[in-house]
């Protein structure tokens, strides 16, 4: 190891929580290097306005707020090395992160490596992204204000975005692929009550419709296969997310959904190693969460570098 660059922390991944973390690691006085494989902002950037973010009060687009965030962290010092982590060694000692762009060495690691909605697989989604199709009903529900939107899902998550856009829209209309929620009951009464929420059961949406933007959706049911049109101004996919936890599998504790194990310390089964944002086990997946976070993480990892583990 004799000549090895050592930082006292490295930031996987560059979202609002990595750099949220690399801002307050390199105020702190830490040597500290975020790697990122793509560009500042992580799911953050593909949200056209973020209007429930504090301090912009005509909101922001996501891509310019991950640049602000990257750029005060390195006013600061933090470095940025655009790679792809490809294996971490996180029980060494220093830990290791492999990369496309070589080895990378510190004392301290804050995992911000996020979590990806899941897609439903249709031709089409990902073009219509932003223009019709959303999957964080906080982030872009009220884009859809006095309007229709379809939500997709039957859990949880489906049955929070669907309250939560009842409150915003015309209509909204839950389609889902069985005859009744898989959410928890709490969710069921409210969701019945409510005067503009209509249910398509034992259906799937088998094609996205439209133009320049979406303009509906084709529903097909499962039992028939007949297969019916729906206008709608937008789509909400809430069938789930995917944490991003290829480097932490077989190292670090995770939950039965594949999320690594942290609470509200952000430490992990392993000293030194933090968790930070839409990665960790949490109730709220937000941008606001994802920083407080990443501050969390620092203040977690200064108390172990002075234990002088």
């Amino acid at each position: 190891m004799s000549g090895t660059h050592v930082y006292d922390m490295i930031v996987v991944g560059g979202g609002p929580g990595g750099y949220t973390a690399a801002l307050y690691a390199a105020r702190a006085g830490l040597d500290t290097l975020v790697l990122e494989k793509l560009s500042a902002g992580g799911q953050m950037a593909l949200t056209g306005v973020i209007d429930n973010y504090p301090g912009y009060e005509e909101g922001i687009d996501g891509f310019t707020l991950g640049e602000k965030m990257q750029q005060q962290a390195q006013r600061f010092g933090a470095k940025t090395e655009y790679a792809q982590v490809e294996r971490a060694d996180l029980t060494a000692s220093p830990k290791v992160l492999h990369t496309s762009e070589g080895d990378f060495y510190a004392r301290t690691v804050a995992l911000a490596t996020g979590a990806d909605p899941r897609q439903l697989g249709l031709e089409h989604e990902a073009a219509l992204t932003g223009r019709g199709v959303a999957y964080c009903a906080a982030c872009d529900g009220m884009r859809y204000k006095g309007k229709t939107v379809v939500v997709v899902g039957g859990g949880n998550s489906a049955a929070e975005d669907a309250l939560l856009l009842s409150r915003i829209a015309e209509k909204v209309i839950l389609v889902h692929r069985r005859d009744t929620l898989r959410a928890t009951k709490v969710y069921h009464q409210p969701l019945m009550q409510a005067k503009n929420v209509e249910f398509r059961w034992n259906s799937t949406v088998a094609e996205l419709l439209h133009d320049d933007k979406l303009t509906g959706v084709k529903l097909r049911d499962v039992n028939t296969g007949e297969e019916t049109v729906l206008p709608c101004d937008g789509v909400f996919i809430s069938v789930g997310r995917k944490p991003a936890t290829q480097l932490a599998e077989g190292q670090l504790e995770l939950d039965a959904g594949g999320y690594i194990v942290a609470d509200e310390t952000t430490r992990t089964s392993v000293p030194g190693v933090y968790a930070v944002g839409d990665v960790r086990t949490k109730l709220l997946r937000q941008v606001v969460t994802a920083v407080a976070d990443g501050a969390m993480a620092v203040h977690m990892a200064e108390e172990y570098l002075a234990s002088g583990i």
